[in-house]
C-alpha cells in the first residue's frame, strides 16, 4: 500500500505527476457525472501549481504518485478542495487511505467539507462511508448538480454549505 507524504508541487516531476493524475481522475468522473466543464480538466500545470493549496499525496515505495488529496483552510476547518486517485489505482483503496490519514492525522476534529458530482457513485460512497454527512445538493451552472458532504468536528454539527469543488 502507498505511503502517504507530503507534496512539494515547485518540484517539476511532482507536480508534472499530479496534474497528469489529476487530468485522468476528473476524466473519470466527467463521465460518470455527464459533465465535461469540471474546471480542473481544462486546468494548466502553472494553474494547478499557483492554487494555494496544501498537497498530500500516496505514494509508492518508488516514490511514484498513485493519488492526492488537496485542501485549504477554510474558518477553522477544512475545505477539500481535490481528492484524486489515478485510474491504475482504482479500486485499491488509495481514496480511502488519503482522506482516513487526513480525518485522523491531520484535521483531527475539525470540520472538514467537500463537493463532488452528485452523480459520481464511488466519491458519494466513499464519503458516506467515512462519516460525512450529506448536504444540499446545488447547480453552479445550467446541466451539473454537485452534492456537499461534511464532517462536523467533535461536538458541532454540520449545516451543510458550499465548500471548494472537490473530486472524490
Amino acid at each position: 500500500m502507498p505511503q502517504i507524504r507530503t507534496l512539494d508541487l515547485s518540484d517539476d516531476a511532482t507536480a508534472a505527476a499530479v496534474h497528469r493524475i489529476g487530468r485522468a481522475a476528473y476524466a473519470v468522473e466527467a463521465e460518470l457525472i455527464g459533465f465535461d466543464g469540471i474546471p480542473a480538466l481544462g486546468e494548466s500545470l502553472a494553474e494547478m501549481r499557483a492554487r494555494p493549496l496544501n498537497w498530500v499525496g500516496a505514494v509508492t515505495e518508488d516514490g511514484v504518485p498513485t493519488g492526492f488529496l488537496a485542501w485549504e483552510e477554510a474558518g477553522g476547518g477544512v475545505s477539500v478542495d481535490r481528492l484524486c486517485v489515478d485510474p491504475a489505482w482504482f479500486r485499491r483503496g488509495v481514496a480511502s487511505l488519503l482522506l482516513r490519514h487526513a480525518l485522523t492525522e491531520m484535521f483531527p476534529g475539525r470540520l472538514v467539507e467537500v463537493t463532488t458530482g452528485a452523480a459520481n457513485a464511488p466519491a458519494v460512497t466513499l464519503y458516506e462511508r467515512l462519516g460525512f454527512t450529506r448536504g444540499p445538493d446545488f447547480s453552479p451552472v445550467p446541466g451539473l448538480t454537485m452534492a456537499s458532504f461534511g464532517r462536523a468536528a467533535t461536538g458541532t454539527s454540520w449545516e451543510g454549505g458550499r465548500g471548494s469543488s472537490g473530486q472524490g
